[in-house]
């Protein structure tokens, strides 16, 4: 039997299977049957807990000394991602719980880095890392850099973004609301990226305050996205030409993060995390 526990971001959720020594080797298949949510246990994604000694990944295993716990995660059609900024906090929360880790600010690491997380009063922070605009000298000429087109029909512009996982922010055309979206299928992005992105569609709420919904390569429409946030505000703040370090607040279907601007080029996700059920599981 495999010892699981569930919890969710912003109701963005995963199933995180502890494996301190590192090993237990997860199959997609593995992945799939934890993530399902008719016949599994269910969530988005699958996070195993393991020393970053431990990990099979040279990159991962030489951030040892600075993160002793490494966030393995897997999208739920299981597919190895990079990062996830939701994850972040939720994994965070277990090795709290776990007595794991005894500081209010520590490092985990992920296949995007190691990924600096601190306590707040509504859960976590993350310093999320770098990010970058994937065509910068095109984004800043034109204001985007690919076209998406999900089911509302005709493609739109969209500004990619890197932090470390991929994504395509578009802000909605007039006449088009958050609620008309159909998120069944995966948006087409043109020019294709080699390994996918996430897309996110966002509506402007007010002065730093946004509101969005994302579809996640490997994954489906989720009620939040971390990173999506993060991208979704900086593309936001791109596009008003005022790339200060005000802090924005992000609304998504699970509930509200806060993203702000670091300098650097970083930026931090700050929202709750919670653990709400575990058990065992055969695998």
């Amino acid at each position: 039997m495999t010892r699981f526990t569930k919890g969710h971001g912003t109701e963005n959720d995963f199933v995180l299977v502890p494996d301190p020594e590192g090993t237990l080797e997860l199959t997609p298949a593995q992945v799939q049957r934890l993530t399902d949510r008719h016949a599994g246990i269910g969530g988005d994604g699958v996070i195993r807990v393991v020393r970053t000694e431990f990990a099979t990944d040279d990159a991962v295993r030489s951030l040892a000394p600075g993160a002793e716990w490494f966030m393995d995660y897997r999208n739920a059609d299981g597919s190895l991602a990079e990062m996830c900024g939701n994850g972040t906090r939720v994994f965070a929360a277990y090795l709290q719980r776990e007595g794991l880790v005894a500081d209010r600010e520590f490092a985990i690491a992920t296949r995007a880095g190691a990924k600096v997380v601190r306590v707040t009063d509504e859960g976590f922070a993350v310093d999320l890392g770098p990010w970058r605009l994937v065509d910068e000298v095109g984004a800043r000429r034109d204001g985007f850099d690919v076209m998406v087109r999900a089911r509302f029909g005709k493609p739109v512009p969209a500004l990619s973004l890197d932090l470390g996982n991929p994504h395509a922010v578009v802000m909605l055309p007039e006449g088009i609301t958050l609620e008309q979206l159909d998120l069944t299928e995966a948006p087409e992005i043109h020019p294709t990226p080699a390994g996918g992105a996430n897309v996110e569609f966002v509506r402007a709420v007010g002065p730093g305050h946004i509101a969005l919904r994302v579809h996640e390569r490997g994954v489906g429409e989720t009620r939040s996205c971390g990173t999506g946030a993060a991208a979704a505000a900086l593309a936001t703040r791109f596009w008003s030409g005022v790339e200060d370090f005000t802090p924005w607040t992000v609304d998504v279907p699970g509930g509200r993060l806060t993203v702000t601007p670091l300098g650097g080029q970083r930026v931090e996700l700050a929202g709750p995390a919670e653990l709400v059920a575990d058990g065992e599981i055969e695998l």
